[in-house]
């Protein structure tokens, strides 16, 4: 009962804290919710190739960016096919002097399809294919550009022929045609013949009858180069040229393209016949390895010739500079050109020659191609083709090392100390290349292998240095800097009056010389006249004591042999044989020219 009478009560007490507990309220019905903004589109973007700073390959990647839009004027292509300069190689290593400050998007010429029309643009249309110019930023999937900058690619050309026309062969037929007015009978060199210009500069000058053309290449590339038109191709790495060309052609030819600078434009313009004309258009010489050489580029432009008009006008030359993106303003007079080369191209007169096509992806090894000069023909890059491995052996051109790179004053000063050591290797691999031409390209690559890879991260103190000392030497290129003309001028001016002083030493040391000679020669007259003399005593004393019939035959013998007379033996003693005049003349020689020194 006990039990029960609690369980009672326990059920008794839950049953009025059930009643105590409030009633929960019903719920109300719930707001219709508002209906929630329609969600923005994405902005479309495409995959692009973008240079992050000045330095080696791994400033460059592929990077999603917002598509463009085709503004008033402007044309929305879908690129196919892009071309790769080796002015690109220089914006990337901070040498050139048109770019951008990084981040940019590089390239300046691509083949495509028109994708949409911008306001105010007529005769195009959509889906036609086009061949595009631009100064910068071609290097996308999408491009937006000016209508006057696209031209209708002929319907047998293909996407990369058409990436590979434009800047080669635009810049080979202006340097030809109106620099070098190029005219039958007439000689060329072509540098770097199996380069983009090269290839093109050879197809475009025998459009011209009668032209002989010299062109320089590895050896490896000479039957290539000779299949495109090349005459005398010349190994520029076992010969030099110059003297090939001289023993070919004695008085030189009639223009030279010259894209090294430094050293080779003084021997280029050494080379023209009178009337001849030398065009330059890059520093090639400058660009060596993944990353700039401060050195390098110092030597390049120390090297580069400075001619006065003087100079031009005693034999008759001329020399001419050209560049492709200096003609911004010029579009009506490039459009026209351009309108000649794809009718040549339509004609079968000229073809480009594609050496590789790579992906977007692989933009650092397509440079690598053309930066240790293995390419024959146009290096393009494709956004559409997907990136392959690397063949077994091949260098990689990313991922540098990650450690601080040393000081530039560091870098110089160890670079001079072991200049003496490089100099005799460089001997040594010189002789080798000699012996052959096949150790010559191995070693090469080697070395450019060893530059690819042996470079450290940059600091951004490195950068800074490094910038400041690029941009003095662009400035000098390009006449810019009046603290390096003041120098110029300073070191020509003691030159001229080192030469001066030369020459009055010259001319005083000629005229000892001069008195030295007039000094000997009178020596050696009066030794004669002293031996002439002291012989007729000896003869006379020796005709005292011979009978005169027997006197002629005693002469010659008293001459021959002397010492039969004590007398005669004494005189004998002071006569100076035939060749003492001689002796004395040497020796009078060498006191005037003690005297004069």
């Amino acid at each position: 009962m006990a039990e029960g009478g609690d369980a009672a009560t326990v059920a008794h007490e839950a049953g009025n804290a059930v009643q105590e507990t409030p009633k929960a309220e019903p719920e109300k019905a719930a707001a219709p919710a508002e209906p929630a903004p329609p969600a923005e589109p994405a902005e479309p973007t495409v995959r692009t190739i973008v240079l992050t700073g000045h330095g080696g390959y791994d400033k460059l990647s592929v990077q999603q960016k917002p598509q463009p839009k085709a503004g008033k004027g402007e044309v929305l292509v879908r690129v196919k096919a892009a071309g790769l300069n080796f002015s690109e190689l220089m914006v990337r290593q901070g040498l050139h002097d048109r770019m951008t400050k990084p981040p940019v998007v590089l390239g300046m010429e691509a083949a495509g399809v028109i994708e949409e029309l911008g306001e105010d643009v007529s005769g195009l249309e959509v889906g036609q294919n086009v061949i595009c110019l631009a100064q910068t930023g071609m290097w996308r999937e999408i491009v937006a550009v000016p209508a006057t900058n696209v031209f209708i690619m002929p319907e047998e050309m293909s996407y990369e022929e058409g990436a590979a026309i434009p800047l080669s062969y635009l810049t080979a037929y202006f340097m030809l045609f109106d620099f070098g007015n190029l005219r039958p009978g007439k000689s060329l060199l072509v540098h770097i013949a199996a380069g983009g210009v090269g290839w093109a500069a050879t197809q475009l000058a025998k459009t011209v009858d009668n032209v002989t053309i010299f062109g320089t290449a590895s050896a490896s590339k000479h039957d290539a180069i000779k299949e495109n038109g090349v005459d005398h191709p010349i190994d520029y790495r076992t010969r030099d040229y110059a003297e090939e060309i001289k023993n070919i052609s004695p008085k030189g030819v009639d223009v030279v393209l010259d894209p090294l600078g430094g050293a080779d434009t003084s021997k280029g313009l050494q080379l023209l016949r009178p009337m001849g004309k030398i065009v330059t258009y890059g520093s090639a010489n400058m660009v060596k390895g993944e990353n700039r050489n401060l050195m390098k580029m110092a030597k390049t432009l120390w090297q580069s010739t400075s001619v006065s008009p003087v100079s031009l006008v005693k034999t008759n030359k001329a020399i001419a500079g050209f560049q492709l993106a200096h003609l911004t303003g010029e579009i009506e007079l490039v459009r026209s050109a351009f309108q000649d080369i794809l009718n040549m191209y339509k004609d079968g007169k000229i073809k480009p020659r594609i050496d590789s096509v790579w992906a977007f992806e692989q933009v650092a090894e397509a440079m690598q191609q053309m930066n240790e000069r293995r390419n024959i023909g146009k290096v393009i890059l494709s956004p559409e083709k997907e990136p392959t491995k690397p063949a077994e052996g091949d260098a990689a051109p990313t991922s540098p090392l990650k450690k601080k790179k040393p000081s530039l004053f560091r870098r110089l000063s160890k670079r001079a100390s072991r200049s003496k050591d490089e100099g005799e290797k460089k001997d040594e691999v010189k002789n080798a290349k000699k012996e052959s031409p096949i150790k010559q390209e191995e070693q090469e690559k080697a070395d450019d292998n060893k530059a690819t890879n042996g470079h450290v991260q940059q600091t951004p103190e490195d950068e800074k240095i490094e910038d400041e000392a690029a941009e003095k030497l662009r400035a000098r290129l390009s006449g810019g800097d009046p603290n390096i003309e003041d120098t110029d001028k300073i070191v020509n001016d003691k030159i001229g009056a080192a030469e001066d002083k030369i020459g009055e030493v010259s001319k005083t040391v000629d005229g000892k010389v001069g008195d030295a000679e007039k000094a000997a020669e009178k020596a050696a007259e009066e030794t004669a006249e002293q031996t002439e003399e002291k012989v007729d005593e000896a003869v006379k004393e020796e005709k005292k004591d011979e009978a005169p019939a027997e006197e002629p035959e005693k002469i010659e013998v008293a001459v021959e042999n002397p010492a039969e007379t004590d007398d005669a033996k004494a005189a004998a003693a002071d006569v100076v044989p035939d060749d003492k005049p001689v002796e004395n003349e040497e020796k009078a020689d060498g006191d005037a020219s003690q005297e004069a020194n």
